[in-house]
């Protein structure tokens, strides 16, 4: 059997069609998980025949990957989302829980998914570059508006980046570990004012 040409769609109808297929096949993967998901499920979401995703798509991590580009400050990096707005040291506390709580609202990964795709990120080189790029534009992000916003901090770059692994790991604990012991409330100004003290205090 020949492989079948990938096309690049031109008309409008194609590439409705295309889009379609990425929006099916992401949202069922982050709703079921990427090895829960086959293309015969996303044909049947997207309303179109298997054949039809194949001559888009090399196979559902080209899907994937696709609405990764797509998607991905919206469900992965919502807070590239939250940034742009004017903030000084005593407002900056507030700024955070802001986005924190966005950024626990936006999360839209099943927990399925979630474990998966992180596991992807160590295993996948496609999808583990995807996400190094990705972080490191949120880094730059953030870095070139706390420079924007008076903030002068030595390292930047580098503090920003546990900033990130800070928050990340609060909304991941709140989102899908949920242990019952503990009080998220008191976790998040915990993390909060490590923040606001790493980004504040002077070396």
């Amino acid at each position: 059997m020949s492989e079948i040409e990938i096309r690049q769609p031109i008309q409008k109808r194609s590439i409705k069609t295309k889009d379609k297929i990425i929006e099916a096949g992401f949202d069922l993967i982050c709703n079921d998980g990427f090895y829960n998901t086959n293309t015969s499920k996303i044909a049947k979401k997207a309303g179109v025949s298997t054949g039809i995703i194949y001559q888009y798509f090399k196979d559902k991590k080209d899907i994937f990957l696709c609405g990764l580009d797509r998607y991905a400050d919206e469900i992965f990096f919502p807070m590239l989302k939250t940034l742009d707005v004017s903030f000084n040291k005593d407002n900056l506390p507030d700024i955070l829980k802001n986005m924190i709580k966005k950024y626990i609202s936006n999360h839209k990964l099943s927990a399925i998914a979630h474990e998966e795709i992180t596991s992807m990120t160590h295993s996948d080189k496609d999808v583990a570059l995807f996400f190094h790029k990705k972080e490191m534009e949120m880094t730059t992000k953030i870095s070139d508006l706390l420079i924007k916003n008076n903030f002068e901090i030595e390292n930047i770059n580098e503090k920003v980046h546990v900033v990130i692994g800070l928050i990340d790991n609060l909304c991941h604990e709140i989102v899908y570990h949920k242990h019952k012991k503990l009080d998220y409330d008191i976790m998040t100004d915990i993390v909060v004012d490590n923040i606001v003290n790493i980004l504040t205090k002077q070396d």
